[in-house]
């Protein structure tokens, strides 16, 4: 008799070929646009670049992650609700919240940044899973990966479109530049902070309902830390540099609290160190993952996500 919970053996290759399928197609509709772009001008085609190249590497994580699912609760509906919802409502709230309780270019920006954004996703979550039959961690870990990667593709839209426009016109590379950077970066941003809250979330559940509890709250703060020096990371690495490197004639204007024009070789080291703290963030936030992951593949059972 046939296991209904084992996995076939093409059931693997099928996964694979989706979501490789979706980005390879994705990729080259995006490629061929930039390209038609360039040559004609038609700046038409502008709106097409930026859906595309910020919803690919999102969608592209939502069919692998939903298709390693750990149970049938997580629906095709749930998974498009909760990436339009994680998307839309979540980049509407937070925009209010900042707006409101959020100071501009102060330290502590970053952190209320982080916790409003995480809160907004999390509460989008609560809402999305509130029904749900049932409470598996490896499902939240899914559920809360979809409405982080919502949140980022409709960030990134926003993004791409208002570096399209310079003081000399519309900027197709600079579009190019925003998307292709935060795509790479995406696996590890968003989609990584609410899976982590996702997987917390559904663990703490007791009695079929969710429920705030001290490990859910710690962990919730544990997440916006990485956001908020996930933000801060940029101004922390000139702060370094300047510190470290600053020359004479760059002293007295950095002591009036005026930033001074960098040298190359300045430049050179604040993009290693920029980009460095990003991966320290990024391996961080996916050792926590995996620590969450190998504990709901031992609360689960080995043989019910087997073919995780």
């Amino acid at each position: 008799m046939t296991d209904p919970i084992a996995p076939t053996r093409s059931a693997p290759v099928r996964r694979r070929r989706t979501w490789l399928r979706a980005f390879v197609s994705g990729l080259l509709l995006w490629t061929a646009t930039v390209i038609v772009t360039l040559v004609t001008g038609n700046s038409n085609l502008v709106p097409t670049i930026i859906l595309i190249g910020s919803f690919l590497v999102p969608v592209t994580f939502v069919i692998y992650a939903f298709e390693h699912r750990a149970s049938e609760t997580l629906t095709e509906s749930t998974i498009f609700t909760g990436f339009v919802y994680g998307g839309v409502l979540g980049v509407l709230g937070a925009s209010v919240l900042e707006a409101l309780f959020v100071n501009q270019g102060s330290l502590a920006s970053f952190v209320g940044v982080g916790l409003i954004e995480e809160g907004c996703k999390l509460a989008v979550l609560w809402w999305l899973a509130r029904r749900l039959r049932a409470y598996v961690m490896a499902d939240g870990i899914v559920l809360g990966a979809t409405v982080g990667f919502g949140f980022a593709a409709f960030e990134t839209a926003g993004y791409a479109f208002n570096s399209l426009f310079t003081i000399h016109g519309l900027s197709l590379s600079n579009l190019v530049e925003t998307e292709v950077l935060r795509g790479i970066l995406t696996p590890i941003g968003h989609g990584l902070w609410t899976g982590i809250l996702g997987g917390v979330l559904f663990h703490a559940a007791r009695g079929g309902r969710l429920h705030v509890t001290r490990g859910l709250v710690g962990w919730f703060l544990v997440v916006s830390a990485l956001h908020a020096f996930w933000d801060a990371s940029g101004g922390i690495a000139a702060f370094l540099v300047f510190l470290l490197t600053a020359t004479s004639m760059q002293l007295p204007l950095l002591s009036t609290g005026r930033l001074p024009a960098p040298t190359q070789e300045q430049v050179h080291l604040f993009t290693i160190v920029s980009w460095s703290f990003l991966a320290v963030d990024g391996a961080v936030g996916l050792a926590l993952l995996w620590i969450l992951w190998r504990h709901a593949v031992r609360a689960h059972g080995a043989r019910g996500l087997a073919h995780l």
